[in-house]
């Protein structure tokens, strides 16, 4: 499958939430579109100066669709002609920022951006205020370790399930957690979706349907606006065009603001225990029994398609095969592959019970990026992570049927496969 389509479907596993929370976690931020703050005097000098500039993307599969990010490079290509500008597309349908803060250096940073700009407010809809400080900071606090120079904008989007609050002029609580990390650093950010719910309001927008195709059905919908296919991923011929339309509005203002180039200061930490060292470690580094084999990026069916942000990934599937590792820190997961021919493992750590962990979900009709976390919270000090390959499949029909999906080829799902690629620390390996 196109890795485009597989970023467009993999959001939808991420709408679900990822714990119970309510509205009153912290106060929800008054709605506005822009507030510049420090706004990004190091990415115009750039520009102005006719020099090469690279932005880049992180962020989740609205990020990834055809839609706002080429049409904000466009933009800037056009309205900076003797500049030259690309980008770097770091996003990934179905992930957060609490994937991101792991990945920005390899996928971003590392690729030298001289702007970079963050979405993850949907994405982010169902984690705690408190994940969504340490995981934002600890993009921040990497980016201004590393790159001191990059400057940094903040955007948010929106779903119709989330978009209660914008239609009371506030925003939705991931993004009003985000600003708190905005305000902190001085970074601008912009609701790309206002507008968007500003036409909700008025009955002027519908957040699901079908574009209309005939001039007949154009002349039935008037000046009212199809926003999406699934009340998530907006038409780029409709609701990419608000959100592009946002940020032509507020940039004006962002780039008013920034006129002190030179690099940002790291203020002291918003919250302790944020991830700025947060890292991604090589799957190749753990201790791997002998039934897993890498797989070669380039011509293996499943791995070629994620080769751009996982350099290497490993298959066993014959139940007993181990990966093991020691580390020490606080936090550690497993980034890997979840699909249909994918099983489950066993996971112990330290002196806990073993716990079964199925690498299949109801969305699971084709492979995709995820991740397996271990622990979180840990004290900081050695732990020892086995994960054993089950035996047996989980009740993969079970598990479709949530989603009213169906095995369509046995052969396709009769495995019990599992690819890890990396593994995401906040702490060290131990040998």
């Amino acid at each position: 499958m196109n890795i485009a389509r597989i970023f467009v479907l993999s959001l939808l596993a991420s709408a679900l939430p990822l714990h119970a929370v309510t509205a009153d976690d912290i106060p929800l931020a008054k709605a506005v579109e822009c507030t510049p703050r420090a706004g990004l005097p190091n990415f115009y000098a750039k520009l102005n100066a006719g020099q090469e500039v690279h932005i880049g993307y992180l962020g989740g599969s609205i990020t990834a669709q055809p839609g706002w990010r080429p049409k904000t490079l466009a933009m800037f290509q056009k309205d900076f002609p003797k500049a030259k500008i690309s980008e770097i597309n770091a996003a990934i349908g179905g992930t957060g920022s609490d994937l991101g803060v792991f990945r920005v250096k390899q996928d971003v940073l590392d690729k030298k951006p001289d702007l970079m700009f963050v979405e993850f407010a949907v994405n982010d809809g169902g984690a705690s205020p408190q994940q969504i400080y340490r995981c934002m900071e600890g993009i921040v606090r990497q980016t201004w370790k590393a790159l001191p120079d990059c400057d940094i904008c903040f955007v948010y989007t929106l779903t119709e399930a989330l978009s209660k609050p914008m239609l009371e002029g506030q925003f939705q609580r991931s993004a009003s957690a985000m600003e708190k990390i905005a305000d902190h650093y001085g970074i601008p950010s912009i609701h790309m979706a206002m507008e968007v719910a500003k036409l909700a309001k008025e009955g002027k927008l519908f957040w699901k349907g079908d574009l209309p195709k005939t001039e007949e059905a154009k002349k039935a919908l008037g000046d009212k606006v199809v926003f999406s296919k699934d009340s998530v991923h907006p038409y780029p011929e409709t609701g990419h065009e608000l959100y592009l339309a946002a940020i032509q509005r507020s940039l004006p203002a962002i780039q008013a603001a920034g006129t002190k180039a030179g690099p940002h200061a790291l203020a002291a930490p918003f919250v302790a225990e944020n991830y700025e060292n947060a890292k991604l470690v090589p799957i190749s580094e753990a201790t791997l029994s002998s039934g897993f084999a890498a797989l070669d990026m380039k011509t293996d069916p499943v791995a070629k398609n994620f080769a751009h942000f996982l350099p290497q990934i490993y298959r066993a599937n014959k139940a007993g095969e181990t990966l093991t590792f020691k580390f020490k820190g606080t936090r550690a997961a497993i980034y890997d592959l979840v699909g249909p021919n994918c099983g489950q493992v066993i996971m112990t750590i330290d002196e806990q019970k073993p716990r079964n962990i199925a690498r299949f979900d109801p969305y699971c009709t084709y492979h995709r990026l995820s991740q397996m976390v271990i622990d979180t919270d840990l004290p900081n000090a050695i732990h020892t992570v086995k994960i054993e390959i089950h035996p047996e499949q989980p009740d993969k029909a079970k598990i479709l049927a949530v989603n009213k999906n169906k095995i369509d080829d046995p052969k396709r799902f009769n495995d019990t496969a599992y690819y890890p690629g990396a593994i995401m620390l906040l702490g060290d390996l131990v040998k």
